[in-house]
């Protein structure tokens, strides 16, 4: 008999699962596509800390919901085209930061998306550690990105300013 021999056995979080698995493996096919063209080397040591990570979230949670007995779902996401040609195109890296929203991950001490993730009581113990493990990582990459973010707006100042022009904001990419 597997886990979920009837749909009031379907354990409450597998939607939850499910958007994390697919939300991270999109994630990682942008970031590994920027990571393609950047002209940086320490831009490119950032996006592949946080590629790899989104990537083994992707296939951990893809696998979690495989060992629960039941696969993912895909569910179309209509942004992931603009991300994908944001990452691959020829703006700089800040402007992509800015157009896809990584430089607003990171919430410090106010609340994020993940304060609500243990308020379902019936998550069981190795799906509880796999959150746990996430949660931290994807809090860490916030801050590693946010700290890339300030280095390339930084960087950026300077150079607007003996151009004597603002830089431009490119449209945000909806997340």
């Amino acid at each position: 008999m597997t886990p979920a021999s009837s749909p009031s056995d379907k354990p409450s979080y597998l939607g939850l699962l499910n958007a994390i698995a697919l939300a991270e493996s999109r994630a990682h096919a942008y970031l590994t596509a920027w990571m393609a063209v950047t002209p940086s080397p320490d831009v490119r040591a950032v996006l592949a800390t946080v590629a790899a990570r989104e990537g083994e979230h992707g296939m951990a949670f893809a696998k979690r919901i495989n060992e629960l007995g039941y696969s993912v779902l895909d569910r179309p996401d209509p942004s992931q085209k603009k991300k994908m040609a944001m990452a691959k195109s020829d703006r700089t890296d800040l402007e992509k930061m800015e157009a896809i929203g990584l430089n607003e991950l990171d919430t410090g001490d106010r609340p994020d998306i993940f304060d609500r993730f243990f308020t379902d009581h019936s998550i069981d113990i190795q799906t509880g550690a796999l959150l746990g493990r996430y949660i931290c990582e994807e809090r860490d990459s916030g801050r590693l990105l946010r700290s890339c973010y300030e280095q390339l707006k930084a960087a950026e100042r300077p150079k607007a300013r003996s151009r004597g022009t603002k830089a431009r904001r490119p449209e945000p990419v909806a997340v």
